[in-house]
Formats: C-alpha cells, structure tokens, sequence
C-alpha cells in the first residue's frame, strides 16, 4: 500500500532532508519524489509504501505537521487519491 504526501510553502534549506527523515522515522519507504522551486515557493509531491510503517497515516501527519510547522503538508492513502482523481 501507498501514500501519497505534498509538501508546499517558502523555499529554504532542509526540507526534503526533513521530510525524508520524517518518513524514515516511521519505517516507510520513499518509492518516487518530484519537487520543484516556482517563484520562491517548494513544492513536492512524494509516494511512499506504507506497508511497514509503525504507526497510522495520522501518526504521519502529524510528525510531517511538526517536523515542518512552516509548510503545508498533506498525506492521503493512495487510493482515496486515486479516487479523488479520477475523471
């Protein structure tokens, strides 16, 4: 199973580093990044397996929420997105 996580506000230094071992912490694993940089602002959209992870989505949000108080960040399961998505 999947997750997918974005990460958005001002550029800085260290936030993928950040982010990254946010998820590390949990025992997930980062299967595909894309970030970019527009106009000063980060952003990143992130998908992880979640399979092993020591704690629930909420349980990530809310060290995401913490680890990055000065982002918006977001995570949903994979398949809510894909739901949400579909045309």
């Amino acid at each position: 199973m999947n997750a997918v996580i974005s990460v958005i506000g001002k550029d800085k230094p260290g936030i993928l580093s950040r982010v990254t071992n946010a998820v590390a912490d949990v025992n997930a694993n980062v299967l595909e990044i894309s970030q970019s940089v527009v106009f000063g602002y980060f952003t990143m959209i992130m998908i992880v397996e979640i399979d092993n992870m020591h704690c629930e989505l909420e349980g990530l949000r809310e060290l995401l929420g913490k680890t990055c108080p000065d982002m918006e960040t977001f995570v949903m399961h994979e398949d809510i997105f894909n739901s949400m998505h579909r045309i």
